[in-house]
């Protein structure tokens, strides 16, 4: 048998990573309802996201895919880096 960690990335943890590293606040709620809209509703520029990307990098110790920081939502994103973490690739 085999140990192997599972990292998930959620809503809460991206709104936390917004903050955090771009300075972006979200209300929780709206962020859970609005997560198929796009990046700038919710005020966050390409940088910000780069910034997010750098971050999840450092803190999981895996390349995240190139196409993270050209995702449009947080929906789609999320999708992509938990994907990526899932398979380590």
């Amino acid at each position: 048998m085999t140990d192997q960690i599972s990292y998930e990335v959620t809503l809460e943890d991206l709104a936390a990573l917004m903050k955090r590293t771009a300075g972006v606040s979200v209300d929780p709620d709206q962020f859970a309802r609005q997560a198929d809209a796009g990046f700038d509703t919710f005020g966050l520029d390409s940088l910000g996201l780069l910034g997010i990307v750098a971050e999840l990098e450092k803190r999981y110790g895996l390349s995240m895919p190139p196409d993270a920081e050209r995702c449009k939502s947080p929906a789609e994103f999320l999708a992509l880096i938990n994907s990526a973490l899932t398979t380590g690739v």
